[in-house]
């Protein structure tokens, strides 16, 4: 037992320490301490500033695109967890506004989207991997992972 213990413990940090590089790497481009003002309209026409937000209380900002497989994967926790938490997404290249409302009516996702089809907000920030789960607290980001994400990680994310 003591030698399955050992092994599933190495295992684990070898995963996040691979994970962690990993996201490193994907997102060597963003500024972590000076953000840029992340501000769009929803696909309602609300315009909202991520950065104001920010400062409020943390928020996860979520950028993806309906044409992206693994978001497919990570949205359903995504909206989860916007049932709980303050949640606003940005979709990259995913058509004009009708289209992404008919898309989240036909998945029954409930989060903010903002539609970012020209990536102003995704270059703004260097964004270039989807999808990618940030954190954001008092203007700062805290948190970010790349990729598929669970969410049990979101959770933690959040907590932490």
């Amino acid at each position: 037992m003591k030698s399955w213990l050992k092994q599933i413990s190495f295992i684990v940090i070898v995963f996040l320490i691979t994970s962690f590089a990993v996201d490193t790497w994907r997102t060597w481009g963003i500024d972590r301490q000076s953000l840029p003002d992340l501000q769009g309209k929803t696909i309602y026409n609300k315009t909202i500033n991520l950065k104001e937000l920010s400062f409020e209380q943390p928020i996860l900002v979520y950028f993806w695109g309906t044409w992206c497989p693994v978001c497919s994967f990570v949205s359903p926790s995504i909206d989860t967890i916007s049932q709980h938490y303050p949640v606003y997404s940005i979709a990259m290249q995913s058509g004009n506004n009708e289209t992404l409302q008919k898309y989240m009516e036909i998945e029954s996702y409930q989060f903010n989207v903002i539609n970012d089809d020209n990536n102003r907000i995704a270059n703004s920030l260097g964004v270039q991997v989807t999808p990618l789960v940030m954190v954001i607290d008092q203007g700062e980001l805290v948190h970010f992972t790349t990729g598929y994400v669970s969410l049990f990680g979101l959770w933690w994310r959040i907590a932490f």
